[in-house]
């Protein structure tokens, strides 16, 4: 018997995301021309999100590229984690977590330095599914098609029985060329109604006042 699964993306669907201009008010605070910090730091954040650095170590690069005080570092990552986490969407944590023992659920996400621990304490994803696959933690990114392997691999799963929500148009035609199903996220409502067409039959939604 197949055993179906649906396995979810956490920034932009599971989270929500808005940019918070955090980058832009710091290299305004630090009189530097725009885009600099990235330009700066695009090596730290991309070995950051795939494990071959330490959270420790960024923490050395920031204040060595940007030339701040170890305060000072504090509180940029503290701006730049308040973005990455943004918001939890409840709707759909609430619904996924009436889903469980219905199906296998899991995660996979492009993630960052530290993204567990933090996302374990405020919106306790790991208990929410069976597994999260972190990129930082594997070292392989979306939309590379060892990272939907990898996922299907560990829920022991064929891939024709899995859908997998993400709301980047890439990611979704990786996992299809993976032999995924797949749905680009744009609102709970489509994603809840694709869950249940997935499934057959499930949980109804829970209805809440629409995201602000």
């Amino acid at each position: 018997m197949t055993t179906n699964c649906i396995i979810f993306d956490i920034g932009g669907v599971l989270e929500v995301t808005p940019e918070t201009g955090w980058v832009q008010r710091w290299e305004e605070r630090l009189e530097l021309p725009p885009g600099t910090v990235n330009e700066r730091m695009r090596d730290v954040w991309r070995a950051g999100s795939v494990g071959s650095i330490s959270e420790a170590e960024v923490y050395k690069q920031v204040a060595a590229r940007l030339g701040l005080g170890m305060s000072q570092v504090e509180t940029f990552m503290d701006d730049l984690w308040a973005e990455y986490l943004g918001m939890p969407n409840q709707e759909l944590i609430d619904y996924v977590r009436g889903l469980r023992g219905s199906c296998r659920l899991g995660i996979l996400s492009n993630s960052f330095v530290g993204a567990r621990e933090r996302e374990a304490a405020l919106y306790r994803f790991d208990e929410l599914v069976e597994q999260v696959v972190y990129s930082h933690e594997t070292g392989i990114e979306k939309p590379d098609l060892r990272a939907f392997e990898a996922a299907c691999a560990g829920l022991e799963v064929r891939p024709e029985s899995c859908l997998f929500i993400d709301d980047v148009a890439a990611n979704i035609e990786a996992a299809r060329a993976a032999g995924m199903q797949a749905h680009l996220f744009e609102d709970n409502d489509r994603a809840i109604n694709r869950i249940v067409a997935h499934l057959g039959t499930g949980p109804l939604p829970p209805r809440h006042a629409p995201l602000g």
